[in-house]
């Protein structure tokens, strides 16, 4: 459906001012979709962005700086969101042995678990392809690669 009929409005300044709305938009459309995978679960969309990073450096270990600067959303309050993992056991905190200043989290082995159930439940690809062919999927995320410069 047509932007202009999700938000029953079709006063935009111009096509940049739409593909914001229109990006906006979608933004929280597919939030709200994927939403009922976190939750059955017990956990957002910030705790499952940071166990895929901490999967994706296991074995080793990753700092809240690194996990700041990989993750979606840039205004997450990662330490607080990393000591929710840990209440949760989904993840592991230590001191580093170098650097007694910083501090190496893990995914512990019921996080993998979690993020390998949901990898069985949930593929992206489950919403999307009803709507967009692969090319034009592949086409979509070139586009959106180039407007970020």
């Amino acid at each position: 459906m047509h932007i202009d009929k999700e938000i029953q409005s079709d006063k935009f300044d111009d096509n940049y001012h739409r593909v914001t709305v229109n990006l906006l938009y979608t933004y929280g459309w597919l939030g709200n979709l994927v939403r009922g995978q976190f939750e059955k679960h017990n956990i957002t969309q910030q705790q499952f962005n940071v166990l895929r990073i901490l999967r994706g450096q296991f074995p080793k270990p990753a700092t809240v700086n690194l996990l700041k600067e990989r993750m979606i959303d840039k205004m997450s309050d990662a330490s607080r969101i990393v000591d929710r993992l840990v209440q949760k056991g989904l993840a592991t905190r230590c001191t580093n042995n170098k650097d007694r200043r910083s501090v190496d989290i893990r995914i512990s082995d019921e996080g993998l678990e979690i993020l390998s159930k949901m990898d069985h439940e949930y593929k992206a690809k489950d919403y999307l392809q009803q709507h967009l062919t692969d090319e034009e999927a592949a086409q979509l995320s070139a586009l959106l690669d180039k407007m970020r410069g």
